[in-house]
């Protein structure tokens, strides 16, 4: 498999790119790239509800050096990029930003895959689907990761007992 080298204009997510700001979906870069279309899964491993929360599933883009920031919510976008999106363990079908808590610090890993075709799964779908669908189509892979954390307000707000 082909090395992708994967990269994010930030290593700590701006507020845009979060619940706190405008919760759009951040610009990837990519180097490398000798495929025919890309898929993506984004994965927040540091909640602790679940075994690897994930944030985004996107496939079916065609092979581009520039993921644009700003991919809309909904199953199948044509605009700024065309691409179909799953269901995120938020029940959205497009991206939901990192939301730590006062105090946390959260990582993110953004998976590219470089495919040999497009997967041609409806919109909506899951990830284990996505995962199924992709089996012995992966041309190349790459990830990078990015952090997001929140400050306590006021010293009061992490003291033991308060919530």
């Amino acid at each position: 498999m082909e090395k992708l080298s994967v990269s994010l204009d930030f290593l700590e997510f701006p507020a845009a790119h979060t619940c706190e700001g405008s919760n759009i979906s951040p610009g990837i870069t990519l180097e490398g790239l000798d495929s025919s279309s890309l898929a993506i899964m984004v994965f927040n491993p540091s909640r602790r509800e679940v075994l690897s929360y994930s944030a985004w599933l996107i496939w079916d883009m065609p092979a581009t050096k520039i993921i644009p920031a700003g991919i809309p919510p909904g199953r199948k976008i044509t605009d700024p990029i065309s691409a179909v999106q799953g269901i995120n363990d938020a029940g959205v079908n497009g991206y939901t930003g990192p939301c730590p808590k006062p105090g946390e610090i959260h990582r993110y890993l953004f998976r590219v895959y470089g495919l040999d075709d497009f997967l041609n799964i409806p919109g909506g779908s899951s990830k284990s689907a996505l995962l199924s669908a992709m089996h012995g189509h992966i041309l190349q892979y790459g990830e990078t990761e990015a952090i997001a954390s929140k400050t306590p307000s006021s010293p009061a707000a992490t003291a033991p007992g308060r919530k």
